[in-house]
């Protein structure tokens, strides 16, 4: 349920990056919208079904289309059902945000999106988010479903993560000392701003924007809480506590997850960039899988 709820909000954020950038980088529109489709991995059946990216098609079909099971609608729909079925391990209020979140956006997408409609569109699926994270942090009782309840949102966090710096950065950037093209200021806010970072790295770093700087802010940073590091750090942290509370320490996915926190918690950005971006990134996606397929089988979760 809760991976499904963090996905939706992903892709509306990744949406509202794209649509910025075409708006500020008309010129570079396709560019733009071609790899939001890459990073959600709907670029061939985007494709397949509308040929060339525009701003009306692509939102329509990663928000609106119920032919695309990737879609924010078609995910919610997931979300809203597991919960439905889990109804009595909630809170009311929970299922409650959930369930009207659910009817809200129903009532938002009766009409196809269009361009401008986007960031209002989009605003409301944020704030709808915000409104169910906050039932769930504000309501349930800190028990084994509360922990699996932020399992689930840390991996597909991280997940989305690693997607959005596999497309875009290594995309963006030529490699450390390689002496490439100037760094393009507005793509790296975009790229910030995808991963609800862009006020946070400017406090962090007064202003400055650099390659280096932004990376070990989205990889390494532990107070970012949507880091790669962060999201194993207190990944971590739950499944430790799971393994405490079932009296069953040593599980393979506290294990596999422990390894690759201490995994992030020993690099420096100098060295992932001295041994490439894209090989780190590739290989974190299959450790991430693998840490989530891991906790299916060790705590029985069947389809």
């Amino acid at each position: 349920m809760c991976r499904y709820l963090e996905r939706c909000e992903n892709t509306a954020r990744l949406v509202d990056a794209g649509f910025r950038m075409s708006l500020t980088r008309s010129s570079a529109g396709q560019t733009e919208w071609n790899s939001v489709l890459e990073t959600l991995d709907a670029r061939h059946a985007f494709e397949a079904r509308h040929g060339v990216p525009t701003v009306d098609k692509v939102t329509d079909f990663l928000i609106r289309d119920r032919s695309n099971p990737a879609s924010v609608i078609e995910v919610y729909r997931l979300a809203r059902d597991n919960a439905r079925r889990t109804r009595t391990a909630l809170t009311l209020e929970l299922w409650e945000a959930i369930n009207e979140s659910w009817m809200a956006l129903l009532e938002l997408l009766k009409r196809p999106v269009t361009s401008a409609g986007v960031p209002e569109l989009l605003s409301n699926i944020r704030r709808h988010s915000a409104l169910v994270r906050g039932a769930l942090f504000g309501t349930l009782l800190r028990n084994d479903i509360y922990c699996f309840c932020n399992i689930g949102q840390l991996i597909e966090r991280a997940d989305n993560m690693a997607r959005i710096l596999n497309v875009k950065y290594y995309a963006l950037l030529p490699m450390a000392g390689s002496g490439g093209s100037p760094l393009n200021n507005v793509q790296w806010e975009m790229l910030l701003r995808s991963a609800s970072a862009e006020r946070a790295y400017h406090w962090t770093h007064q202003g400055e924007i650099s390659p280096t700087s932004i990376a070990n802010f989205l990889i390494l940073d532990r107070q970012l809480p949507r880091s790669l590091a962060y999201c194993y750090q207190e990944l971590t942290r739950q499944l430790d506590w799971l393994a405490g509370a079932y009296k069953d320490n040593g599980l393979p996915s506290q294990e596999l997850a422990t390894t690759l926190g201490q995994n992030l918690t020993g690099l420096t950005m100098t060295e992932i960039l001295s041994a490439g971006l894209q090989p780190f990134i590739t290989q974190f996606l299959r450790d991430n899988a693998k840490v989530a397929s891991q906790i299916e089988t060790d705590y029985r979760f069947y389809s």
